[in-house]
């Protein structure tokens, strides 16, 4: 099922594709074009064409995580006492706290644990693939990404 935020971040990524401009390197711009779609998204809401939405702060937040973040782990991400993030399979998510693993209510596709391997990987130059399965990476902010591709997954 379709929620509003995906609609939402769907029309910034066509107007996106459309102006051919890149949000990871304009935040300002980032904000503007989820204030205007969110913006037009209520409005057609309020005349009874879509469902309303009850926090646009937090569906702002999401929308903007989902396009120049990590979707649902940005959240993680952003937590001072998230020490690690780790993806065993797409609805098996955990994050560990103080050394202690747990277990998330995080379900991703495996078409978005693909697109956030390639987004992560982008920067680094490197890739994952089935004549290269795995591959260990520094992230911009020193961050360590390791990735291991199981045999039926392609990414």
């Amino acid at each position: 099922m379709t929620t509003a935020v995906d609609i939402i971040a769907e029309a910034v990524r066509e107007r996106v594709r459309r102006d051919g401009t890149d949000l990871s390197r304009h935040v300002e711009l980032t904000e503007r074009y989820v204030t205007e779609e969110l913006q037009r998204y209520s409005e057609k809401a309020l005349a009874g064409t879509g469902q309303l939405i009850a926090d646009e702060h937090a569906a702002a937040r999401q929308i903007i995580a989902s396009l120049t973040g990590l979707g649902p782990l940005q959240g993680f991400l952003d937590d001072p006492d998230v020490e690690e993030i780790w993806i065993n399979s797409p609805s098996r998510v955990f994050i560990a706290r103080g050394g202690d693993p747990e277990l998330t209510d995080v379900v991703l596709t495996e078409t978005l644990v693909r697109d956030l391997v390639e987004r992560m990987l982008q920067a680094t130059g490197r890739r994952v693939d089935v004549s290269s399965p795995f591959v260990d990476a520094s992230l911009v902010d020193g961050s360590r990404l390791h990735v291991v591709m199981r045999k039926h997954m392609q990414v």
